[in-house]
């Protein structure tokens, strides 16, 4: 599969504009320096989808990662093998105008908009191709790709980053999102410290803001993890034998 880019209509670069504007708006103040780091090396402008294979130019040079089309949620070992090979699964298509807060599955904005800029950083793209590898391993064992997607989700999606300027976000769940950008950082949620075991023991759900949220010290952090996070999850694994 391949992005069209001649398919993308007018509403789809409004939509692109609406939901980057006042995304940007925000970011000074909630986003992590890596995100928006990454930001300026992607080159992503308001009003402007961007083409998949400028942004792939880029993703080359910097971490030598590369976009890989889908046409939405793939299987397990799909998922878990492009991002191994250093592919990261994208969708090429955008939300409509009436969708514009809410979505089921993850469009073209979060895909792309939201993690990419992160795929510019070295030790966060180390931390996924591992992560991607353990999750390999485990394919077909339903109730340890469970536990694993908990990690994935607490971290990749929706982690929290603490930087000297404060707490600031770098998990595309929430940097897609105009609502929970807001409340992650606010008063209301707890937070965690960075814990892979109390990760693995905490569920989720996709279809509201989460109840609760891990902070990472550091993306070193996070590479560091990964004998944690496979020693943990055989552990646990094996106590459901």
């Amino acid at each position: 599969m391949k992005q069209i880019y001649e398919h993308y209509n007018d509403e789809d670069f409004e939509v692109w504009k609406i939901l980057f504007d006042r995304q940007i708006q925000q970011f000074p103040t909630h986003a992590s320096k890596a995100y928006l780091n990454g930001l300026k090396i992607s080159n992503f402008e308001t009003g402007i989808i961007p083409d998949f294979r400028e942004t792939n130019e880029i993703l080359k040079e910097t971490t030598g990662w590369q976009l890989a089309v889908v046409p939405g949620i793939v299987p397990d070992y799909t998922f878990f093998e492009l991002m191994a090979n250093k592919r990261f699964p994208a969708t090429t298509w955008l939300r409509k105008k009436k969708e514009l807060d809410y979505l089921e599955e993850p469009d073209m904005f979060h895909d792309v908009f939201a993690h990419v800029p992160l795929l510019t950083n070295q030790h966060f793209v180390n931390f996924l191709e591992e992560l991607s590898k353990i999750g390999l391993n485990y394919v077909g064992n339903d109730e340890a790709i469970q536990l694993l997607s908990r990690v994935y989700w607490f971290t990749v999606e929706f982690g929290l980053i603490q930087e000297a300027e404060g707490l600031r976000i770098y998990g595309a769940g929430i940097l897609s999102s105009a609502g929970e950008t807001k409340f992650s950082l606010s008063e209301e949620p707890p937070k965690h410290k960075f814990d892979i075991e109390h990760m693995l023991d905490t569920t989720f759900r996709k279809d509201v803001f989460q109840k609760e949220y891990f902070i990472t010290e550091s993306y070193e952090q996070l590479y560091e993890s990964i004998p944690s996070i496979k020693e943990l999850l055989a552990a646990k694994v094996e106590q459901l034998v």
